[in-house]
């Protein structure tokens, strides 16, 4: 699949802001079904400073600093994205989970050192033995660690629902979970400290999922949106995605952009202001697909 990507953000502030600072994680990621062919991120008003590297995790990220006085800032990110399907990972062909656990008991072996990181806690996410308690039904002795994680997956987009109002960005992953109620940020989190309180290494996937509008109806201009998802880390097979909002295993109709281990390593957009008072803003995102 070819993807033209507009994200569009807009920060509209009651007063001047003197100087703000930004980091922009926007840049799609390079993965096995994934590449990029074009890269662009427009700001207004033009900063002062500006700055592409990547970040810890090789996440592509523009830091920026605007030091004129101003009460709106937009950035526009705009890219071309090529995904290609890749054979399906047979489930029930993957290691045992408790294996995989043994593994990542410290001292753990040069070949698993990277996936390590993501067994921890992070600022976002902390294990527990209630979320040990909700993943166990579906961690049976013997079971293969990626079926083990698809039924997960399955509980949580049959038992949790689907609501944009009843979190925030800052919601704690408990309360979703004592709620059964979120977006699929919150969905992530939650698979991600259940697999983390089995002993499993867990990432977060932020991206972008094509919206298909219903049939016969138009396809609305910035009706798409960002989405995520998480990784769970595979002996012989590397990182292997999962979607417990949609329920699926991801394919060529996810864009993967950022990768770390909870919402706060990837945020699209995220800075410190001198000023402004209050603010709104207002995202768009276009997925077009050819």
């Amino acid at each position: 699949m070819n993807y033209r990507i507009s994200h569009r953000t807009v920060y509209d502030y009651s007063e001047p802001v003197t100087v703000s600072h930004h980091a922009a994680r926007l840049t799609p990621r390079i993965t096995r079904g994934q590449t990029f062919e074009d890269f662009t991120i427009h700001i207004e008003p033009e900063p002062t400073i500006r700055k592409l590297r990547l970040d810890y995790f090789g996440n592509g990220v523009c830091f920026f600093s605007i030091q004129s006085i101003h009460q709106r800032l937009e950035v526009t990110a705009s890219s071309i994205v090529v995904t290609s399907s890749e054979t399906p990972v047979a489930t029930g062909l993957s290691p045992g989970w408790e294996s995989v656990a043994r593994l990542f008991r410290d001292p753990v072996s040069p070949d698993v050192v990277e996936p390590f990181q993501f067994v921890f806690d992070s600022p976002l996410l902390c294990a527990s033995p209630e979320l040990a308690a909700y993943a166990a039904p579906s961690f049976t002795p013997g079971r293969p660690l990626l079926a083990a994680v698809s039924d997960l997956t399955q509980r949580i987009y049959r038992e949790f629902e689907y609501d944009p109002v009843a979190t925030t960005v800052s919601t704690p992953p408990a309360e979703v979970f004592a709620a059964r109620h979120g977006v699929c940020q919150d969905f992530a989190h939650v698979a991600i400290a259940c697999l983390r309180s089995m002993g499993l290494p867990a990432r977060y996937v932020s991206g972008y999922l094509r919206t298909i509008p219903a049939p016969g109806q138009p396809k609305l201009v910035g009706a798409d949106a960002s989405h995520a998802w998480f990784s769970v880390f595979s002996p012989g097979l590397g990182w292997v995605d999962f979607d417990p909002t949609n329920g699926v295993m991801p394919s060529e109709d996810h864009i993967s952009v950022a990768f770390g281990r909870d919402f706060s390593d990837v945020s699209p957009l995220s800075g410190i202001i001198t000023g402004g008072g209050e603010h709104t803003v207002d995202v768009a995102v276009d997925v077009d697909a050819s």
